[in-house]
């Protein structure tokens, strides 16, 4: 007789209490959570439990160090989000909205030119439909293996018998397991299956790719214990309406979480892109108003984006803010420090901004660079040629330091700017630059002299 178990989980976040509630207790939802039955076989779990080796306690000082070499999964930019390629037996995690091209880039790492032995296996497309994307992609590794399949314990078992280097698992939503009596995607199925992959993939030392779904919120779906229990978190951004996608690591137990990967969606798959300031940058044929060029940092790696700004009279009395890939709040506190500290009317103007390429910008050093765009949009006078900025502004209007200030001139430079404007309190910890003229300044006050 199989012991049944019931217990009750927050649709939401997760959260597993003793009896059903109308609001989950941890994050304040109401009518999320639901009942599950779990059942387990004690004669199951007596040998899963009697397989499991015992250890034996160690001092640290007396722990080997083992010599862990990372695998090049054949992709520049996942290796570099990765912290320097793939480590055997980890267990990562991809996230991304919708029709982002998660499945895409799963694929193309499966087929790419690595000489990996890859198990690619799919519970949301049938083989043909795999194939054809496939033949879109180009079939560059002959190693890659199609498996079809929403059974965990099948999925386990064509593991063992083919030991391949690397799993891809398409997607975790659609898997389940028979020990557990739940729909597949729930929060039980999903922590089961979570936690079996990550049993296998430490025991045989395989790498699993894991590709999950993400709520209306941006917060990758299941409980929050999936992104506790693998190794690496990566997020796939962009935006639907253009072309660019960006990688991004949330979490990374081998490397830094800095680091980002950026993709051009094609139509025969994501192209790399060594170089984002070639699509962030917009060349005209004359300077236009409103329009100004910032040296931003993610992670290591600089790049320069251009801003646009439109600042009109408010025809309804109320002004009307407006922002895309910024953060509205922090455009509000700058323009509070334009009317504030230069005399600027913010409060009869309606102000657009956008970022090119629909990238989402959270870095603080790109502060100058949007105030470059809003002064140069209130008074119809476009930027000198050649000119970027690249600094944080404080509420009293002194111009900050952006982080790796020397990283954004050398950026700069390389791309032919003239000329860039950045703070004066970096003046001291940054070198002799070439071929580019930096100016510095301490208030935002003295900016429009340094622009025109």
């Amino acid at each position: 007789m199989s012991k049944v178990k019931r217990a009750y989980f927050c649709s939401d976040c997760g959260n597993e209490t003793t009896k059903w509630m109308g609001k989950c207790p941890a994050c304040g939802a109401w009518n999320t959570i639901s009942e599950h039955i779990v059942a387990r076989e004690s004669s199951s779990v007596a040998s899963r439990v009697a397989s499991v080796p015992k250890s034996e306690p160690r001092k640290v000082q007396d722990i080997e160090e083992g010599t862990t070499v990372r695998i090049d999964i054949g992709n520049k930019e996942v290796n570099r989000v990765l912290g320097g390629g793939l480590v055997p037996g980890s267990l990562i995690l991809l996230g991304g909205e919708p029709g982002i091209g998660k499945s895409t880039l799963s694929l193309q790492l499966a087929l790419t030119e690595n000489s990996l032995k890859t198990l690619y296996v799919s519970g949301e497309e049938s083989a043909e439909q795999i194939k054809m994307r496939a033949n879109r992609i180009g079939i560059r590794n002959t190693e890659c293996t199609v498996f079809t399949e929403t059974l965990l314990e099948n999925i386990v078992a064509q593991i063992e018998e083919t030991h391949p280097d690397v799993v891809i698992i398409d997607s975790i939503q659609t898997m389940s397991t028979d020990l557990v009596e739940s729909s597949p995607g729930s929060v039980t199925q999903i922590r089961e299956c979570a936690a079996t992959l990550l049993k296998v993939a430490k025991s045989s030392n395989i790498a699993i790719f894991i590709i999950g779904h993400i709520t209306k919120d941006g917060s990758i779906a299941g409980p929050k214990i999936l992104e506790h229990i693998v190794d690496v978190v990566l997020q796939f951004e962009g935006d639907g309406n253009h072309t660019y996608r960006i990688l991004r690591g949330l979490k990374n137990r081998f490397g830094a979480t800095y680091e980002i990967g950026v993709f051009e969606m094609r139509g025969d798959g994501l192209r790399e892109v060594d170089n984002p300031s070639e699509i962030l940058l917009t060349h005209y044929d004359e300077p236009l108003a409103g329009c100004a060029v910032g040296a931003a940092v993610d992670g290591l790696r600089p790049y320069l984006i251009e801003v646009q700004a439109l600042v009109s009279n408010a025809a309804y009395g109320t002004p009307q803010r407006s922002t895309t890939g910024f953060d509205q709040r922090r455009m509000n506190m700058l323009l509070a420090v334009l009317e504030k500290r230069v005399g600027m009317k913010m409060f009869q103007k309606d102000v657009f901004l956008n970022f090119a390429g629909g990238f989402k910008i959270s870095d603080t050093g790109m502060d100058l660079a949007v105030v470059a765009a809003i002064i140069s949009s209130y008074y119809d006078r476009a930027l000198m040629d050649g000119v970027c900025c690249a600094g944080e502004i404080g509420l009293s209007g002194e111009v900050r330091p952006a982080p790796r200030t020397e990283q954004r001139i050398t950026e700069a430079a390389r791309l032919g700017f003239k000329r860039i404007v950045v703070s004066s309190f970096a003046q001291k910890n940054l070198k002799p630059q070439k071929g580019i003229e930096v100016v510095f300044i301490s208030r935002i006050e003295e900016l429009p002299k340094a622009l025109f």
